[in-house]
């Protein structure tokens, strides 16, 4: 995550028209925004696309519209920066599983959903680094079961762990990206983490 002061005097510069600027300023963001390429890709389409083609066509299009964005500042920069890769990925999506059943599709309105490998990347990110999981249940087990809850969270609440915890937003960003307030994103966090916790044996979780 870029320095907030060092993003604001790259982003004036940028706006004034220094090229150098821009691409500093942009560059900050990009490993982030790989990231959560990478997270939200579906398995069916990464064989085909490289997260790095998106994430350089989303900062093209950044580029090109930084001194709007700096006039208007809609959103703070990396989630302005990432709604631009967000839609850019669905249409990626949509390209390359057109040929897919049109129920498939219509699930995938809203975006991508998230890929099995990232749901278990999730779980073995909230699953606490000092537990003995083999004592109750193989490590497998303890994954399918993080999932399950996982799954039953409301998407609201499941979106904010993906956030927090796989693409590694603090709360003003996911506030920003979700439109609730920095304080509804704390008491959402809190809410899925003791959902888990009250679907899981004590001591999976952090």
């Amino acid at each position: 995550m870029g320095d907030g002061t060092e993003a604001d005097r790259l982003l004036g510069r940028a706006a004034s028209g220094d090229e150098e600027a821009r691409s500093r300023l942009l560059e900050l963001h990009r490993d982030r925004l790989w990231r959560m390429v990478a997270v939200r890709l579906d398995r069916r389409v990464a064989a085909r696309v490289d997260p790095s083609d998106i994430v350089q066509e989303t900062l093209a299009e950044a580029a090109a519209g930084l001194a709007d964005y700096a006039r208007l500042r809609p959103l703070p920069l990396y989630p302005w920066l990432r709604q631009i890769a967000w839609d850019r990925l669905i249409a990626v999506h949509r390209r390359h599983i057109s040929a897919e059943a049109r129920s498939v599709r219509r699930e995938e309105e809203a975006g991508p959903g998230l890929p099995e490998g990232s749901v278990l990347a999730l779980a073995d990110r909230l699953v606490a680094a000092g537990s003995s999981p083999s004592r109750r249940a193989s490590r497998n087990e303890v994954r399918r079961l993080v999932r399950e809850a996982i799954d039953r969270l409301s998407p609201t609440d499941r979106e904010v762990l993906v956030l927090r915890h796989l693409e590694g937003l603090d709360t003003v960003e996911i506030a920003a990206l979700l439109g609730i307030s920095p304080e509804a994103v704390r008491t959402r966090h809190v809410r899925a983490i003791e959902h888990l916790r009250h679907r899981l044996a004590p001591g999976v979780l952090e």
